[in-house]
């Protein structure tokens, strides 16, 4: 990969304006597996400048060029699938079965529902006496996690190319390599310049200064409460629009009437999914008291199967992940 040390603003791959790097860390063997450049509000301001330009432009397109473009880019995402998978794979922890089975295909499919959408959406209607007319909302800062990455990622862009917004992407600096092929599918699909800029950096050094910046009409963040909170307020002095999907502990409530080899059973085995690095992992169960030692055997043994080892080959989970299997509460 090429472009690991470059930002991609304006359809073109560009110099940051800073030296900071920041190794890449592949989880299951602790090594680097290369460096990112990390960028600031110089480089905020570029891509949100260049935004700004194309929305002129790319807000006028019709239904039919955009559905055209998003075909495009379905293309081109098929044929690097398998380069995504690895990526993702390598930089977040996801077993390679599972990033090849789920995590990449999980990315293409929001571009493929996205188009289905786009070919029955109507962006005039009437209603009673009035004209509706939908439009796009405008630029869009989109902030996206490392746990699902190119879900995350491809879930905020499809909608947005869509609706006819640009945008400027600062995805995790701890898995950014997907997002790199990502920005290089869009270009060779032809996504016009200044349509889909990406800028790698930290929450201070970029995502405050892309959530405050005057020039973004809308945010769009999945991570943590605490950094949602920080986006809402950066943006807060701007009135812009914020659309968040926050940190929640995925508690489930096992009743005493419920099949509890079945449920805790398939609750221990999705927790451990993806590594356990998912936000819908179900790492929490509380169950009737008088039933916790019939449960906490069901978990055992239903742990006792889970495959823990290299990525590369079939596992569950990762040889390094200590898989938090179960919480009981009365």
């Amino acid at each position: 990969m090429s472009n690991q040390l470059k930002f991609y603003i304006n359809g073109e791959w560009v110099d940051p304006s800073t030296n900071d790097r920041l190794d890449v860390i592949n989880p299951a063997t602790e090594q680097s597996i290369g460096q990112i450049a990390m960028g600031g509000p110089q480089d905020v301001d570029r891509a949100v400048s260049a935004a700004r330009s194309a929305f002129e432009s790319y807000s006028q397109t019709t239904k039919e060029e955009r559905i055209a473009l998003l075909e495009s880019i379905i293309d081109k995402y098929t044929q690097r699938m398998g380069e995504v998978a690895t990526a993702i794979s390598q930089e977040m922890g996801a077993p390679l079965g599972l990033a090849n089975a789920a995590q990449a295909p999980a990315g293409l499919g929001h571009f493929m529902t996205m188009l289905e959408v786009l070919k029955n959406f109507e962006f005039e209607e009437d209603i009673g006496t009035s004209h509706i007319i939908k439009e796009p909302a405008g630029v869009c800062g989109l902030i996206t996690p490392w746990n699902w990455p190119l879900n995350q990622i491809a879930c905020k862009v499809a909608p947005a190319l869509a609706a006819g917004c640009t945008m400027v992407l600062k995805p995790s600096e701890v898995a950014p390599l997907n997002a790199i092929l990502f920005a290089e599918i869009l270009h060779d699909a032809g996504v016009p310049a200044g349509v889909f800029n990406l800028i790698n950096g930290d929450g201070p050094s970029v995502g405050a200064p892309l959530s405050a910046h005057e020039g973004v009409d809308m945010m769009s963040f999945t991570g943590s409460t605490r950094a949602g909170i920080e986006v809402a307020k950066n943006a807060a002095a701007t009135v812009k629009r914020v659309a968040q999907e926050l940190g929640g502990k995925s508690a489930n409530i096992i009743l005493d009437d419920a099949d509890f080899a079945k449920s805790i059973s398939r609750d221990v085995f999705g927790l451990c999914m993806n590594s356990g690095q998912s936000c819908n992992a179900p790492t929490r169960m509380l169950i009737p008291n008088a039933r916790m030692d019939e449960a906490a055997a069901i978990a055992k043994a239903a742990a006792e199967k889970v495959k823990v080892g290299d990525p590369t080959a079939e596992a569950t989970i990762q040889w390094f992940q200590k898989c938090n299997l179960i919480k009981f509460r009365s």
